[in-house]
Formats: structure tokens, sequence, C-alpha cells
């Protein structure tokens, strides 16, 4: 589509295309209607790759992993020794990590237990003689997926198993890919001590979801899977889903940072394009946006996105990311930045604004807010305690991130005993039923109007 330069550039050499709002969101409703009709040779390969896990289990998995993975493994579980060598090694080598881990994982556990004390059982009266209440009570098992792949991302065991433990879950498992030697990246067997997993199986991919959701010879079955994947991962976690619960199904990562004209400019655009490089640099199909309020500040934005990308480490995977999938959108006023920020619904979302105070009042549709520029999204990443594993594809329109909501579950109850509010109750319901034509329902309930009177039900 044309945009603000007439063309939308090939690569980052070429520098961001500028869009007008209205542009953007032609293009936005088109990324939308294609962004959950799902690949089809994914579908299928997941299909295929789920049934044969469940029919075959540890046969099958240990097939996956050496053609996968190209590791032939002698046993699917990481034994403790192993676990406890990583992090002594790792200790040693990097005991810089295993603090910064132990802060992060403090920071994380802090937030978490903040997010459980708002989830409380309570018990009120509906009406006389009728009691109703709540139980927040945790799912007895947890697995938690983490990827190997270009990035181990060891900050994910964290994001997902303290909050389990949290939550109260009484086996955590995780499940990740081996490196070449067989085992999982130290780093990551190193976390899961420091987070109290208390089983490591090596193993990635669908079949690792296949086998938390099923259950195999070796691998025992799951309540609710959470945790970060490629595409294959997300697509057997829908595939899963209604077997097993799920934390969320997620796709490419995004950021959306809203700026005004003073932070487009000097340090400010540094730190915006040091921050869509960030998110760029996850993977080809990352996506970095950012909203400004003038075709000059978009302009400022660009400049500083080549000068940092001079020094970037990974920048063929940036540069990737960028040509595809990054966007300079301008804005005429706030409330146009506010609405379309909204309608993107970004993972994660930066504000660079002297109102920010206004604006994240009216901002209702986001992953997890960023606000001002000394609060990187990097911070969310790893050490500030808020989740990373959080929804895509503008799917916070109506869906959270990952927290220790994800392991409890709500269960209601209910207790009667003889009053005026239950026999109202049991004619009301009666009434009901007979509108729906569901009579056994209105019998059931005027059974117990007959006990309540008589002492009996006829």
């Amino acid at each position: 589509m044309e945009t603000l330069q007439n063309k939308k550039s090939e690569t980052i050499s070429n520098s961001i295309p500028l869009y007008r709002s209205e542009q953007f969101l032609t293009l936005w409703n088109k990324i939308q209607a294609t962004s959950n009709s799902g690949n089809k040779a994914i579908v299928t390969a997941v299909s295929e790759i789920i049934e044969n896990v469940r029919t075959n289990g540890d046969s099958s998995l240990y097939r996956y992993t050496e053609q996968f993975d190209g590791v032939r493994l002698s046993t699917l579980r990481v034994t403790q020794a192993d676990i406890e060598r990583a992090y002594s090694d790792l200790n040693s080598e990097n005991p810089a990590l295993i603090a910064a881990l132990k802060k992060a994982a403090h920071s994380i556990r802090r937030f978490a237990e903040l997010q459980a004390a708002e989830l409380q059982n309570f018990q009120v009266m509906i009406a006389p003689g009728v009691s109703a209440g709540q139980k927040i009570v945790p799912v007895t098992a947890a697995g938690i997926y983490v990827p190997g792949g270009r990035y181990p991302l060891i900050s994910s065991v964290l994001m997902g198993a303290i909050p389990a433990r949290v939550a109260g879950v009484k086996k955590i498992i995780l499940a990740t890919p081996p490196t070449a030697s067989g085992t999982p990246a130290s780093g990551i067997l190193a976390a899961a001590k420091i987070a109290q997993v208390d089983e490591v199986y090596t193993i990635g991919g669908a079949q690792a979801i296949a086998a938390l959701a099923f259950g195999t010879e070796t691998v025992p079955r799951v309540d609710v899977i959470a945790g970060p994947g490629n595409a294959y991962v997300a697509e057997a976690k829908r595939q899963v889903y209604g077997y097993v619960g799920i934390d969320l199904i997620a796709g490419p990562t995004d950021i959306l940072i809203l700026a005004d004209e003073k932070h487009c400019t000097g340090i400010g655009a540094r730190l915006i394009a040091l921050d869509m490089l960030a998110q760029a640099e996850h993977d080809p199909n990352a996506q970095a946006r950012v909203l400004v309020p003038s075709e000059a500040a978009g302009n400022a934005i660009n400049k500083a996105l080549q000068e940092e990308l001079a020094q970037c480490k990974n920048k063929n995977i940036v540069t990737s990311s960028l040509s595809a999938n990054a966007a300079i959108i301008v804005y005429s006023t706030v409330s146009e930045a506010i609405s379309l920020a909204n309608t993107i619904a970004p993972e994660h979302l930066e504000l660079f604004c002297s109102n920010a105070a206004y604006i994240s009042q009216n901002l209702i549709n986001y992953g997890s807010l960023f606000i001002g520029q000394l609060t990187p999204e990097v911070l969310g990443d790893y050490a500030a305690g808020v989740n990373h594993t959080l929804p895509t594809m503008g799917n916070a329109r109506f869906s959270s991130g990952l927290s220790v909501r994800t392991f409890l579950k709500s269960s209601t109850f209910l207790s009667c005993r003889e009053g005026t509010g239950l026999a109202e109750l049991l004619e009301t319901s009666m009434i009901i039923a007979e509108a729906e034509g569901i009579f056994a329902h209105k019998h059931s309930a005027q059974a117990r109007v007959m006990l309540s009177k008589n002492g009996e039900p006829r």
C-alpha cells in the first residue's frame, strides 16, 4: 500500500515506511483478517505429531527429538544430578547470571504473591436461607514449556514456574528442547532449580505439548500448559486445548511505542530506536511499531534507527524483522493516537509522552504497559516482576497474560436451608424451567418445595 514515502521499503537501509493513521488501519484490518487463519501445512504437521505421541507415547518422543533436534536420547527426564551440576557449573562460570536470575525470581515471586492476594474465597447470603460462595483452588499439575531454538529463554522458566508455585500447584513440569549434548541449556536448568521446578524433560516442539497434554510412559499428564514457543508450539496448544488448559496462543511478539513531539528527538529518538531494535531482535516475524505526531518526528526515528542498527550484534535478524513488519504511524491528535493503540491492542505498549498519566487512563487494550522513557520493555522481559508471556496479534482486546490466575480455578458452591428466600428462588427456577420446556428441571425444584413444606419430597 502507498505510504508517506510513496512506497514500502524493501530493506531497512531505505528506512521504515511512514503511514498515515487511516492507511495503517486499512493494513491492520487486512492483517487481522488473516492472522488467525493458520498455516495449513503447520496445522497438518502438528495434528500428525499429536496423534503419534498420543498413540505411541515415548517412542514418538525419541523419534521426533532425533528428527527435529538432531539428538538421539537415552532418557527423556533430566536427572536432579544433571540440574545440580548445571547450576554449579554456571555459578562457577558466570556467578553474575545466577545472581541476576535470583533477583529476577524475587521480583516475579513478589508480584505473583500480590496477584494471589487479590484472589480470595468468599461466602455471602444471597437470600434468607441461601448461601453462595467461591473457592479458589490451584490445578494439581502444570506444564511449563520453554523454547530452545535461536535463544534459550532462561527467563521464561522463571516467568512460568514461579506464578505456578505461588498459586499452589503441587507438581510443576518443565519441557524444553535438548542441546547437542542431549540435555537442556545449563541456564535453563539453573533457572529451573531457582524456580523450584519438580521435573524437567528434554523434549521440544509440538511433541512436548502433546506429551504434557496426554501423558506418556515417562512424561506425566498436566492440567495446564503455559509458556511461549514457535508456530508449531502455538498450533499444538491450540489443538490440545480442551484436553488441557493453556495460558494463551501466542503469535509473533510485538511492541507499539506512542510518542509525542518532544520525545522524538535527541535521546528520546535514540531510546525509541533501541526499544524497536530490541523487539525486532526476537525473530524475523517480530513487529516493532511507533506512533508519532508528525512526518518530521517519523524521519527522526528513522534516522536514529539507522544509527543504532549499525552497532547491532544481531543485525541480520533485526534487519529482516524491521524490513518486513516495522511501521511508523503518524497520528493527528492524542485522541486518535489512543484510539489507534486500543485498536492495535499491542503485546507491549510504551509511552514516551509528557501527558502519559492522562493517556494511560484511556488505554484499555495492551498486554503490558511501560510508562515513561526510563521504563523500557526489557524490564518486563526480565527483572521487574511483571510477566513477559503476553497476548499477541491484537488478542489483548480480550485476553490477559500469564499470571497466578493461569493456574487457579474458581469453583462456586451453594448451600440452602428452609426459609422464605429458598422458596422464592425455587419458584423462580420452576417458572423459568417450564418456559424453557425442560420439565425435569422443574420437577427437581418442585420436590424441594414439597420437602421444605412437608419434610419429604412427593
